[in-house]
């Protein structure tokens, strides 16, 4: 099971969250400011943190700025009250990987943990699973049971990046900067190229379906 840490100097709050996160069967550890947060990373294997911004000695940006300069893919979700664009947009930009205001929607918090959970899953053993379909980053190959496909460079990393948000919607411009990068002069309409080439491979595995989304882009949708 998970190991998830949350540091906020709010008593209930502490409580309120380590009691939510418990009862989904999660361990917790608690921190009520950034200093203590870092003794505990020291001392326990964490998996996630849930994170107060406005605390006293070390707060949540200085303490997210510290931990992004030793580890690239701890999961933090900040959870403040501080909610104008500007203090979101300070949050991301000290290395938070998702922001929610108080008061806390207990529902929508566990949604955003398990999904930041996932993607650290997927980031750390850099394999995708839906079914009997694995996607492995380090060979570029999709197999299913003794079936394997090695795809070409640019079709296995959009698959990749399209299954790893699945129900995500994609612009064609997102894709070209991700995948092509943003100084390349190939045309969107490469995507589009790319997009067919993986629907016509993959036609017959019922597992994961790309869709077209009018007007905006692609989404992956996965089907079991």
């Amino acid at each position: 099971m998970f190991n998830i840490l949350v540091v906020d100097d709010d008593k209930n709050t502490r409580q309120l969250i380590k009691a939510v996160l418990e009862n989904e069967k999660y361990t917790v550890f608690t921190a009520i400011n950034g200093e203590d947060a870092l003794d505990v990373l020291d001392s326990k294997h964490i998996d996630l943190v849930v994170l107060d911004v406005m605390m006293p000695l070390m707060d949540g940006y200085e303490f997210t700025k510290i931990i992004r300069e030793s580890n690239e893919t701890l999961p933090i979700l900040m959870v403040s009250a501080k909610q104008l664009p500007a203090d979101k947009q300070k949050g991301f930009l000290v290395g938070t990987d998702d922001y929610m205001t108080k008061p806390i929607d207990e529902i929508e918090m566990l949604l955003r943990i398990k999904a930041l959970l996932r993607r650290a899953k997927i980031a750390s053993e850099r394999k995708i699973v839906i079914g009997d379909v694995i996607l492995d980053y380090d060979s570029f190959t999709v197999s299913r049971k003794n079936e394997v496909q090695e795809l070409p460079q640019k079709e296995f990393l959009l698959l990749y990046k399209l299954l790893s948000y699945p129900g995500k919607i994609f612009t064609r411009i997102q894709l070209m900067d991700e995948i092509w990068g943003a100084e390349s002069e190939t045309g969107w309409e490469t995507v589009t190229v790319h997009i067919g080439r993986l629907r016509k491979r993959f036609e017959n595995w019922n597992e994961f379906q790309i869709e077209s989304v009018r007007g905006l882009g692609y989404k992956a949708v996965k089907k079991i």
